[in-house]
């Protein structure tokens, strides 16, 4: 047989699909992998049913069911204070991990150097891989993750094609501010290039730190695409509802290649997805909210645990220090973790181009019922050590 595609070969598996895999096989609550334990709004539950019914099976417009596209433009205007058009700037993809290689696709030539900060979301160095593109890894300076400036400077003189911002940043739950979102915009503009963003996460921000959107600052839509999804914000992850918002130009460039790569989005889900696209402002505050006591509940469960952990400013989310207990490597950790006391998390090395390797990442977007129990599981580890 001949021999398959060598792309591949710089591609290592998913950990975090690894860690997921190994809590199904041990039966842990799973704080691994990115996803919620309940249910989305119930009025975004029946449209989903109401579409079904009534026979909404077929193809949509493969870039992206109209009225849906304007719904997005719509919010997207009004929390960002940009006005953006539906039917010229707006794609709907098959989730914010298709919007992100679309995005990479129709950007990159082979060689092109594209920025990432570390720590970084796992899929972005794959998706540069496969189109024979080079990530370039930038080091955020913890706990608060700041920018080396002079360091993002010289990589921007080096030729960079473009850079990727995680905003909020998963894994580390950093929300990059006002400030530091117009020095990276303005090297961008002074070294002509692209500033790609994942904002999944935008809803998911604690006081008193706040989103901004990259596209809106000054001089930046043009060169600015901003990648999303439904998934986060209204807990339908398994929908696979992805947004690209870019200017005219590289929107027509998406949406051809999305056309040959997926065709389109779940017809009956983009049309039940216009009700969470309408819910008031009331609805995002409360998420916000809900998600902040999730947040502190876990925490605290850390600290009683013997965890340091660095606190996040956003996303669901947080990155915790196993230097406290006697591991020689966060990997070793994890599955240990799974096997003795039933809880699983990913190892933090798998999200760092540096040498890390006393940090896990944990997910509490769970009930406080399911976060309550993990949490007095984590603290049999001081027993057991």
């Amino acid at each position: 047989m001949k021999h398959l595609s060598s792309r591949l070969n710089k591609i290592p598996a998913s950990v975090i699909s690894e860690m997921n895999n190994f809590a199904r096989l041990y039966k842990a609550i799973n704080l691994a992998s990115g996803y919620p334990d309940f249910n989305p709004p119930e009025a975004l539950v029946e449209a989903a049913v109401n579409a079904l019914r009534k026979g909404y099976h077929q193809y949509a417009d493969t870039a992206g069911r109209s009225s849906l596209r304007q719904a997005i433009a719509r919010k997207f205007s009004r929390f960002s204070g940009l006005e953006v058009d539906g039917d010229a700037h707006v794609t709907v993809t098959v989730g914010s991990t298709e919007a992100m290689f679309l995005v990479l696709a129709v950007i990159c030539e082979p060689g092109d150097r594209v920025l990432i900060f570390s720590p970084f979301y796992e899929n972005y160095a794959a998706g540069l891989h496969l189109l024979d593109a080079q990530p370039v890894y930038v080091h955020l300076r913890p706990p608060e993750f700041l920018i080396d400036r002079e360091a993002l400077r010289r990589e921007f003189e080096r030729g960079a094609k473009a850079i990727i911002i995680c905003n909020p940043a998963n894994p580390s739950g950093k929300v990059f501010t006002e400030e530091e979102l117009l020095f990276i915009g303005s090297l961008a503009q002074e070294f002509d290039a692209y500033v790609i963003t994942d904002e999944v996460y935008e809803h998911i921000v604690f006081p008193p730190h706040r989103h901004v959107y990259a596209a809106a600052l000054p001089g930046m839509f043009e060169r600015t695409i901003t990648c999303s999804s439904l998934s986060k914000t209204y807990a339908i992850t398994g929908w696979r509802l992805g947004t690209v918002i870019a200017d005219e130009v590289i929107t027509e460039q998406i949406r051809l290649l999305h056309d040959y790569i997926t065709l389109g989005a779940p017809a009956p889900l983009q049309l039940a997805a216009r009700t969470a696209l309408e819910f008031p402002d009331e609805y995002y505050a409360e998420i916000a909210r809900q998600y902040a006591e999730r947040r502190d509940i876990f925490l605290e469960y850390l600290e009683r645990s013997g965890f340091g952990y660095i606190p996040p400013q956003g996303t669901y989310f947080v990155l915790a220090d196993i230097s406290g207990f006697d591991f020689d490597d966060d990997v070793h950790f994890c599955y240990w973790m799974v096997r003795t006391v039933g809880v699983a998390a990913v190892p933090g090395s798998s999200f760092f181009a540096e040498p890390v390797k006393h940090l896990v990442r944990f997910n509490f977007a769970k009930r406080p019922e399911t976060l309550h129990e993990a949490g007095e599981r984590l603290m049999e580890i001081k027993k057991l050590r």
